[in-house]
C-alpha cells in the first residue's frame, strides 16, 4: 500500500502557497518526542522506503500514554518505541492504541504494542476487518484475479510474466499480529484523552473508513490531508470496479465542516495551518488529471498507455501496480459518469471519450 501519489512519491513539489508551517522544517530527532500543543507529541519515524517517515503522535492520557499510529513492523521501529519507554515515555504505561487506517506503516506494530501494554486495538471497522484479511491471504504465486487485472490494465508480456513469478502476502509481513477483537471507532465518536475530547472524523478514498482525530483547534489526519504531497487514491485487485476517487472527493468536501483555522497535523511532512486551502488544492489536482484523461482518451487507451498523462516521471517496474491502481481511480471516475467508455473486446481494456 502506497501513502503517497506516485505523481509526487519521490520528491515532494515545491511549498504549496497558502499554507503556513508554524514550527518550519523542523522535525523531531530520531527517538525524541516534540510537543505541538500541551500534551500532544510529535514523534518521526523512519520508514524504509522513498518517502522515508510517518509522524506518529503521543497523547498525554494523564496516568498513561495514548498512541496514535505505530509505525511499520521492522526491528528499527520497535526499537524506537523500547527507547521511548525507557526514555521520554518512562513511568507510565501505554493505555490506548489507536489506529488511523490500515496502511501498514500506520498499523504495522500495533498488534505489538497493544499485546506488550494489553491494551484493545482502537481503530474503524472496516480498516480491522481489511487488514486482518490481508494479513491471512498469503499465497506461493498470486491469485487468478490479480493476473488478471494486469492484464486487463494492458500490462506489457514481460511484467505480467515477472508478477505472476512473485510469491503473494507482502501486507502479512508488514504488520505484526493483529488482535483477535478491536474497540471500534467510528464517525463522530468522541474520545476523552488527556482533558481533550477528540471527535472521530471519518474520511474516505484512501482508505475504506480512515478516521482523523480533531479537538481544540487540532487535526490528527493520518493520510487524509498531507501538505505538500497527494495522498494516494487506487483501485485494486481486490475490489476492481471500486470508484474511490468518488469517496475521496466527497471526503473534501465533508473536511470543509472542521474549522478552517485547525492546525493540521499529518502523517507525513510538517504540521500546518491552511486546511481549506488545501483542500482545495488536493481537489484540482485530481480534477485537473480528470481533464488530461479525458482529453487524452479522445482515441482508446489502455491504463497503462494513461501513466504518462498522469505521473511527472517513468513508473517503473516495481511501480506498475501502484500506478495501475492510481489510473484506474481516475478513469473510473470518469467512467461512472458517462465520461469514457470501456471498450472490453480485447486482451485489455481500454478507455474511451463518449
Amino acid at each position: 500500500m502506497q501513502d503517497a501519489s506516485l505523481a509526487d512519491a519521490v520528491d515532494a513539489p515545491a511549498d504549496r502557497h497558502g499554507l503556513h508551517y508554524p514550527h518550519g522544517r523542523f522535525v523531531p530527532a530520531a527517538e525524541t518526542l516534540f510537543e505541538v500543543a500541551e500534551g500532544v507529541f510529535w514523534l518521526r519515524m523512519p520508514l524504509p522506503f522513498s518517502l522515508d517517515h510517518i509522524n506518529l503522535w503521543v497523547l498525554d492520557d494523564g496516568s498513561g500514554w495514548a498512541i496514535v499510529d505505530t509505525g511499520l513492523n521492522t526491528g528499527a521501529g520497535k526499537r524506537t518505541w523500547e527507547g521511548l519507554f525507557a526514555g521520554a515515555l518512562a513511568g507510565k504505561p501505554v493505555t490506548r492504541v489507536i489506529v488511523t487506517h490500515y496502511h501498514p506503516d500506520h498499523l504495522g506494530l500495533a498488534g505489538w504494542l497493544c499485546e506488550r501494554w494489553g491494551v484493545p486495538l482502537e481503530i474503524a471497522r472496516t480498516e480491522y476487518l481489511l487488514a486482518r484479511v490481508l494479513t491471512l491471504d498469503i499465497r506461493p504465486s498470486p491469485p487468478r484475479e490479480a493476473i488478471d487485472f494486469c492484464a486487463r490494465a494492458g500490462w506489457p508480456e514481460d511484467l505480467q510474466a515477472a508478477f505472476a513469478a512473485r510469491d503473494w502476502g507482502g501486507f502479512a509481513k508488514a504488520v505484526s499480529p493483529l488482535p483477535a477483537g478491536f474497540a471500534r471507532l467510528q464517525d463522530g465518536d468522541m474520545l476523552n484523552i488527556g482533558g481533550r475530547t477528540w471527535r472521530i472524523v471519518t474520511g474516505r478514498g484512501h482508505s475504506p473508513e480512515h478516521s482523523c482525530l480533531v479537538a481544540d483547534g487540532l487535526m490528527i489526519a493520518g493520510d487524509q490531508v498531507l501538505p505538500r504531497i497527494t495522498s494516494n487514491v487506487s483501485v485494486y485487485p481486490t475490489e476492481p470496479r471500486a470508484d474511490p476517487l468518488r469517496d475521496w472527493l466527497d471526503s473534501i468536501e465533508a473536511l470543509r465542516a472542521i474549522d478552517p483555522g485547525t492546525r493540521v497535523l499529518p502523517a507525513h511532512n510538517e504540521p500546518f495551518d491552511g486546511l481549506h486551502v488545501r483542500l482545495d488544492q488536493l481537489r484540482d489536482d485530481h480534477l485537473d488529471k480528470l481533464a488530461k484523461l479525458e482529453a487524452f482518451c479522445a482515441q482508446p487507451r489502455t491504463v497503462f498507455e494513461t501513466f504518462p498523462v498522469l505521473f511527472r516521471r517513468p513508473v517503473g517496474a516495481d511501480s506498475t501496480m501502484a500506478a495501475t491502481g492510481e489510473a484506474l481511480a481516475h478513469l473510473h471516475w470518469l467512467e461512472a459518469r458517462g465520461v469514457v467508455v470501456r471498450e472490453t473486446n480485447g486482451p485489455a481494456d481500454r478507455f474511451v471519450r463518449a
